[in-house]
């Protein structure tokens, strides 16, 4: 082996000898098995090179850790790639008189074509799914069996799914790649007619497991006896058809859960009258997940029917001495631990998917997971084709890991990487949970941030990023909401660094500090869940992963980079506070009635510095503008400088209001104009703009925009209407009397600065100064309704048609 940039606890303990030893499959077991993972030949390819048959190869690898990791000894990328082992076939097996050879991979990445023998058994695309070949034919009749291996991986020089890997990983949030076999290669022994795989669907309502014995070979006349287990006792045994559905009863159902993560076992028998003909071992974990309303009435997560926040980590995967692949058992299983003595009950496993081993950890530990579905690369959209190549292997995806009790819910898209259609993505979360209907559905984490297309409204949850956040979406009538991502607090720890520095989000210089952080961050979270209803929160990161240094942990999990204690102590008050109490919802406040606002600016005095408030008695003076015609009477003039500040604050920016004015525009540039805002010190608590990015107008929060899609025509005097509702959670455009655009928007910036007209704040300077005319100004101290916003632009409108 390599000697690694850095190593974790468990580095030296991999040679030859004990390559991840451990028995791969842990819900489909049997007695008979051997495990190939060791040292093969290795050798870089060509492009259409034929197999190396009968060759022995120039180089040596440790399978299955990928070609670029240290713990494989090639400790490079190699876009084409063979390899080549001998094996032998057990006498006791009886392979080729009653029983077949079945060879396993865990995961080849990418493309793989394997051959025993020179014959072809088996081709797979996809770098993240399992596969396997009846090799029986292939076999000659005695000595070694000759296995040889070709495969193509091109990382993101393709479209094909890579998740974080880079060919050149930067120095941000991409890292190396891991090509090549990168989970365990082993081989079996199943008679003729055997078990293939198990469906296993708990139903608590009916205290039953629902079980379909899929199978293989010849199964005429076969039937299925089923055992359900509580460890030594016998709880139940069924008897059935295979490859159909059967109700096996689990009386006085002990559920799973992170706080008692119980686990039945299961036997399964394939039987030919009362002759024994096959049998596996499982187990599963009777637990639902599903959704409820809360006592303020908005919609959350549950487990079992109870409500539970989901306080997670996101959880990438990556080591620094086997890459893709954790160096031993015991270190896979290690940030799983971690996550219990954190205080954690959830992790998202990010962009990438693990070992068979990984889910058993989560099971026997009680975590639950999302998901992901390994993304394509970011930067430009994909060819047809290779979404349709996403789509077979996210569909393969839940095929293979629909059993894991602690899956609760899959994740298509994040941020937009890779997703080349809207529609598409709403599709696509309909057709994953037609395919399975007894976990939630995330459609798309981060759906307000980055490449995203835009909210397609389909799946089970709304999911929103925010750094450093936490991110605060809303329920809706359909959907829960949560934070996938947040915090991303980094510490620099010296001899324990993958570059010569780190990145994070918020960069600190001390433990104690670090901590802090993490423990005010996470009040946040807690707050947001009662007056948000946020349904769960995802924190960057478990551990350091190269450049990034916002883990619990550095790279080579050697130092823990907070106080373990206090952060257990608040992801707990996280898990048992946030119980669907709320402190939300419930009835709006009246408000001032009738559409004269609490303050009106008209801009009828033709001259002068003061306008006066209509209503109130919050004149505004004026800076830097001109008196022109205006859409009834006068109006004011901006050239991209000054403001008329009222002097006060007007809105109580933590409740709801609504803000309305007329304005036309000189040009309609790449640049932002805002209309109407309030300062806060830093950035405006809300901006009615000309959003140029979008071309179109705006009410906007920083960082969030209810954007129109319509492009504006300078000139021509537009009737705006912002409106923001807190009980629905929403920030709403309206041009014309005609809601744009719609966003939904739990937190809002408090402020108590001056309510401004022609200009907005933004890192505590003044920006964003309008180019163009503004008229009959007004605040309202309530959400104006969508028939009270059509009222208010009509009867503004009167007599402007003409003006238009």
């Amino acid at each position: 082996m390599a000697e690694p940039r850095m190593t974790t606890p468990w580095t030296h303990e991999v040679s030859p000898d004990n390559a991840l030893p451990e028995y791969p499959r842990p819900q489909l077991t049997r007695r008979d098995w051997e495990n190939l993972n060791g040292v093969w030949e290795f050798a870089a390819a060509a492009e259409g090179e034929q197999p190396p048959f009968g060759q022995t190869l120039d180089e040596r690898i440790l399978v299955p850790y990928p070609t670029e990791s240290a713990l494989s000894g090639i400790e490079r990328h190699e876009d084409r790639m063979w390899y080549r082992r001998t094996f032998e076939v057990p006498n006791g097996w009886r392979v080729g008189s009653s029983n077949a050879l079945k060879l396993h991979f865990g995961a080849v990445d990418y493309d793989a074509v394997v051959y025993v023998n020179g014959q072809e058994v088996v081709t797979h695309r996809g770098g993240f799914g399992a596969f396997s070949a009846d090799v029986t034919d292939a076999l000659t009749a005695d000595g070694p069996q000759e296995i040889v291996v070709g495969v193509e991986d091109l990382t993101d020089a393709t479209w094909q799914p890579v998740g974080k890997q880079r060919l050149v990983p930067d120095e941000g949030i991409f890292y190396e790649g891991a090509s090549g076999i990168w989970q365990t290669v082993w081989m079996e022994p199943v008679p003729v007619g055997h078990v293939e795989t198990l469906d296993m669907v708990p139903d608590l309502d009916s205290s039953t497991l629902g079980l379909t014995v899929q199978t293989g070979g010849d199964v005429e006349g076969l039937t299925v006896e089923a055992t359900v287990l509580d460890g030594s006792r016998r709880v139940s045994r069924t008897q059935g058809a295979a490859g159909e559905p059967i109700d096996l009863p689990v009386p006085d159902t002990k559920t799973w859960s992170p706080d008692s993560p119980f686990l039945y076992d299961l036997e399964v028998v394939l039987k030919d009258g009362n002759r024994p003909v096959d049998r596996v071992s499982s187990y599963f974990g009777m637990r639902e997940i599903g959704m409820a309303e809360g006592e303020d009435g908005r919609l959350r997560m549950t487990l079992n029917g109870e409500i539970l926040f989901h306080m997670s980590t996101l959880d990438q995967g990556y080591w620094p001495d086997g890459i893709y692949t954790a160096p031993t058992d015991e270190a896979l299983a290690f940030d799983l631990e971690q996550h219990k003595v954190l205080g954690f009950n959830t992790v998202r496993k990010h962009i990438k998917t693990e070992p068979d081993r990984w889910y058993y950890h989560a099971d026997r530990l009680g975590l639950l997971v999302w998901q992901d579905m390994p993304s394509m690369r970011t930067g430009g959209r994909p060819p047809a084709e290779a979404g349709e190549q996403f789509e077979v292997e996210l569909e393969e995806l839940v095929e293979q890991k629909k059993n894991w009790t602690s899956i609760i819910g899959w994740v298509p898209f994040n941020e937009g990487w890779g997703e080349w259609d809207r529609d598409a993505t709403g599709r696509i979360a309909d057709e994953v949970k037609a395919q399975d209907p007894t976990r939630l559905v995330n459609a798309h984490s981060g759906v307000n941030c980055c490449d995203s297309l835009g909210d397609s409204g389909r799946g089970d949850v709304i999911d929103w990023h925010a750094y450093v956040g936490p991110a605060l979406p809303t329920p809706d009538a359909t959907r829960v909401s949560m934070d996938g991502e947040h915090g991303g607090f980094g510490l620099e720890v010296e001899g324990h660094m993958w570059f010569g520095d780190g990145h994070a989000y918020e960069m600190t210089p001390d433990k104690e500090t670090l901590t802090r952080r993490y423990v005010e961050n996470q009040q946040d979270v807690l707050e947001g869940a009662a007056s948000c209803a946020i349904s769960g929160a995802i924190y960057t990161q478990i551990t350091d992963v190269e450049h990034e240094v916002n883990g619990f942990f550095t790279y080579d999990r050697q130092v823990e980079k907070m106080d373990f204690a206090q952060v257990r102590a608040i992801n707990e008050e996280i898990i048992r506070s946030a119980d669907g109490t709320g402190t939300g919802g419930g009835e709006p406040n009246p408000g001032t009635p009738g559409l004269d606002g609490v303050n009106a600016y008209k801009f009828d005095e033709g001259s002068g510095d003061t306008v006066a408030d209509a209503i109130g008695d919050a004149n505004a003076t004026l800076t830097g503008a001109e008196w022109t015609e205006g859409v009834e009477g006068g109006a004011v003039a901006f050239s991209g400088a000054g403001q008329a500040d009222t002097g006060s604050s007007l809105i109580d920016t933590s409740g709801s209001y609504s803000v309305s004015a007329w304005v036309k525009l000189d040009e309609a540039d790449g640049g932002f104009q805002t209309v109407v805002s309030q300062d806060s010190g830093r950035d405006s608590a809300f901006f009615l703009q000309y959003s140029g990015v979008d071309q179109a107008w705006a009410m906007s929060f920083s960082g969030l925009r209810a954007a129109g899609s319509e492009p504006v025509e300078p000139g021509r005097w537009y009737h705006l209407t912002g409106v923001r509702d807190v009980q629905a959670g929403t920030l709403d455009l309206y041009v014309d009397g005609v809601k744009a655009a719609s966003q939904n928007a739990c937190s809002a910036p408090e402020s108590t600065g001056n309510t401004v007209i022609g200009r907005a704040e933004y890192g505590g300077q003044q920006v964003d100064h309008l180019r163009g005319a503004v008229d009959d100004a007004r605040v309202f101290d309530r959400a104006l309704s969508e028939s009270e916003v059509a009222e208010l632009a009509a009867t503004a409108a009167v007599g402007t048609e003409e003006k238009r």
